[in-house]
């Protein structure tokens, strides 16, 4: 293919053949890749992150139909984690692949410089930048958003219907409930509650029967002729309180009451910038916020300098056909680099804000640098003055 390619480039070399033809010739192959690329690996990140919330399934008996639509909701924030870097494995890659077919070389033949040569690798890192916006501020809050609702709603709302007879079923880390048999009708038999939601008050209560019914903060149980047992922790006697009626929150916590509160990943950048006082009260630290914002911002911006990282390494020099590794295995090591710098600098401005700018100088200054040093004039030098002769 490459020789094919190579001979009807040459022949058209006297017609001066449009560069769009080249153009679209790697930019098909890039766009191509990075879709693959990018798409696999947040398949692979979902698979592996999925496996979280497969109890979901197993012991609360959700749907195979629910489980992908929640886990689902989170694919968007893998593809925004992952697509800088993507970025640049396709661009390193199919550029290297064209150099070592000798493809780059005749196009340097044909009269292409290195921004002709770089171009279809900058409108790929173009269109990461613009889809990386696209996900920052829109999609990723928005599915977050959805995500931690539908949690929400399973935890809270839903577990009321998954109460399984003869099963120990842990509604929450420090709630468990027991249900010996459910007959037609949707009473209960023979429940067993433990309820270490109180720090102070560890209970165990036990009832003949009850029944479900919805309360203002989610599922509650209503017991019918039960007890309920505690052990004092200052006497360590045992207090057995028997009673004919009584109801149990099954909601995971107190703050339920109020509703769900928000996480700063799910919230707009304006919200960010500019919180309301509630939100900060809740939030209890505005610099987070703030640090999220520009990082929301600046972040998508890192796809550009991490292609231009990797046209740097294929296009600047002299061309190899064996031996190649150097320039490839430098760039990898730049971009892990600037992969740990960047989480450094995100946790050093999340605390000091004056380190913001640092964020934006991470997202751009290697891409203005290696944008330099590529499509810097040839030949460049300081001018030095010519000796006077006397």
């Amino acid at each position: 293919m490459a020789g094919t390619f190579r001979s009807r480039l040459l022949s058209a070399l006297p017609r001066r053949a449009p560069t769009t033809r080249i153009d679209r010739y790697v930019f098909r192959q890039l766009l191509l890749a990075l879709i693959a690329t990018t798409g696999g690996l947040a398949a692979l990140i979902w698979l592996t992150q999925s496996l979280r919330f497969v109890e979901l399934v197993v012991n609360r008996g959700l749907s195979l139909g629910v489980f992908l639509e929640l886990t689902g909701l989170l694919i968007p924030s893998f593809v925004a984690v992952i697509l800088p870097i993507t970025t640049f494995v396709v661009v390193q890659f199919v550029y290297q692949r064209l150099q070592g077919d000798r493809e780059l070389t005749v196009m340097r033949a044909a009269g292409l410089s290195p921004l002709g040569l770089a171009r279809p690798g900058l409108a790929a890192a173009a269109l990461a930048i613009g889809f990386g916006y696209l996900l920052n501020l829109w999609i990723v809050p928005s599915s977050l958003t959805a995500f931690r609702e539908f949690q929400w709603e399973i935890r809270n709302r839903m577990v009321a219907f998954l109460l399984q007879e003869g099963v120990f079923t842990a509604v929450s880390d420090d709630l468990t409930v027991y249900v010996r048999s459910r007959d037609p009708e949707g009473t209960l038999h023979g429940i067993l509650v433990d309820d270490a939601r109180q720090k102070n008050s560890h209970a165990t209560i036990l009832a003949e029967r009850g029944q479900l019914v919805e309360g203002a903060s989610g599922p509650r149980v209503l017991l019918i002729n039960g007890s309920r047992q505690e052990i004092d922790r200052q006497t360590g006697r045992l207090n057995v309180l028997t009673f004919g009626e009584n109801t149990i929150d099954l909601a995971q916590s107190a703050k339920n009451e109020a509703g769900r509160v928000r996480d700063m990943s799910e919230v707009s950048v304006h919200e960010l910038l500019h919180p309301t006082p509630d939100v900060l009260a809740l939030a209890r630290d505005a610099p987070k916020w703030y640090a999220e914002a520009h990082k929301r911002l600046a972040t998508p911006l890192t796809a550009g300098s991490f292609a231009m990282v990797a046209l740097l390494a294929v296009l600047e020099g002299t061309f190899r056909r064996y031996g190649g590794l150097v320039r490839p295995l430098v760039a990898i090591g730049t971009i892990v680099a600037l992969l740990a710098s960047g989480l450094a600098i995100g946790n050093l401005a999340a605390r000091d804000n004056s380190l913001v700018p640092l964020i934006w100088l991470h997202a751009i200054g290697p891409g203005l640098v290696c944008g330099w040093l590529l499509f810097r004039p040839r030949g460049w030098a300081l001018r030095r003055p010519a000796p006077s002769h006397a």
